[in-house]
């Protein structure tokens, strides 16, 4: 199935990232939205994104992390040392399907391409 699919844990807590804001962006031929929203209780997005072949070229992500883990009540540095997290990648294969799993914490994260 081809598309890009999103799911964020939470390790600070050991959850699913709920309610964390993403944007989903083109970067060609120039900028522009093409998803957003926040992620589900299981911790992923829930877009039409995830079942759509998209055309070769740059994409974005941003992850809100400042915002959620605020709302979640978690405990940050002031100023909180994340804001709002880009990851750029690259769109070769229209039939592919480009999954994006997160583990993160106020303090860092790893993010990659899953299968």
């Amino acid at each position: 199935m081809p598309g890009i699919s999103v799911h964020v844990v939470d390790v600070t807590r050991g959850v699913p990232a709920a309610g964390m804001q993403i944007e989903i962006f083109a970067l060609t031929p120039e900028r522009h939205r093409i998803a957003d929203g926040r992620l589900a209780a299981s911790g992923a997005l829930d877009h039409e994104v995830a079942k759509t072949p998209l055309p070769p070229g740059a994409y974005e992500v941003i992850f809100h992390a400042r915002a959620f883990f605020t709302a979640a009540g978690v405990a940050q540095s002031t100023p909180p040392f994340l804001d709002s997290v880009p990851f750029r990648f690259t769109v070769f294969d229209p039939a592919q399907h480009i999954h994006l799993p997160m583990k993160i914490t106020p303090w860092g994260y790893s993010l990659y391409r899953g299968s």
